[in-house]
């Protein structure tokens, strides 16, 4: 059990398992080892005046930390890696750590900048566009993201267990497997996944990951997806 000077840490977490950003933090909680008291928001009204006075964004997830509230899902889950250096992201003070979490986070900024936009882009185009969107989509994750999986045994790096590369990027890559499963990117997605010879081992793995699958509930979150895309284009 990770502990802080000794002492196990005082975390509460405020989330909704149903949102990748937060999930983000449950896979780094996990794979610390860390307990914490949970807080679910109801994502589908808004958020109520308690909450305001936590995060005034009001979004999760937001974490109490021996108590200091720490928001936005990035900041939280580096935060804690960063607090409890481990296999997910070594402590600083060295070159070869500096290099190690450059490239960590080189990986994340690509997946953001580069790839995640589309996801949503192909959810919500109209049916002539998706297949479009998603051989832009696959050309892309093909381009940027399968080079810098060259040397994953199995996981980013070469590391044989979760880094913080896989534990921010982990719940969207989740979420394409489902939503191709669901209908709502074509199969077309996967079955270019399947032609990438390092992307494809990757996201298997990481896929069938406990820290990845103890929140992860397919058929609540396809649901309330599909009733969202719905909602947007009857707007």
């Amino acid at each position: 059990m990770a502990q802080a000077n000794g002492n196990a840490p005082k975390i509460k977490l405020y989330t909704n398992h149903r949102c990748p950003w937060a999930h983000r933090s449950h896979i780094v909680l996990k794979e610390l080892g860390l307990d914490y008291e949970e807080v679910i928001i109801d994502l589908d009204k808004p958020r109520e005046p308690w909450y305001l006075e936590v995060n005034p964004r009001g979004l999760v997830p937001t974490i109490d930390f021996n108590g200091s509230i720490i928001a936005e899902s990035g900041i939280v889950s580096t935060f804690l890696a960063d607090a409890y250096p481990s296999h997910l992201y070594p402590a600083s003070g060295s070159p070869g750590a500096a290099l190690v979490r450059a490239r960590i986070n080189f990986f994340v900024d690509t997946w953001f900048s580069k790839v995640g936009s589309k996801l949503y882009q192909i959810q919500t185009a109209s049916s002539p566009e998706k297949e479009t969107l998603a051989q832009q989509f696959v050309d892309i994750v093909a381009k940027e993201i399968d080079p810098l999986l060259k040397d994953a045994k199995p996981f980013f790096g070469g590391s044989e267990k979760m880094t913080l590369a896989e534990a921010l990027t982990a719940p969207f890559v989740l979420r394409a497997y489902a939503l191709t499963r669901a209908g709502l990117l074509p199969e077309s997605v996967v079955e270019g996944f399947d032609k990438l010879p390092y992307f494809s081992k990757w996201a298997k793995e990481v896929t069938k990951q406990e820290s990845v699958l103890y929140v992860w509930d397919e058929e609540r979150t396809m649901k309330a997806t599909k009733r969202k895309i719905e909602s947007m284009k009857a707007k």
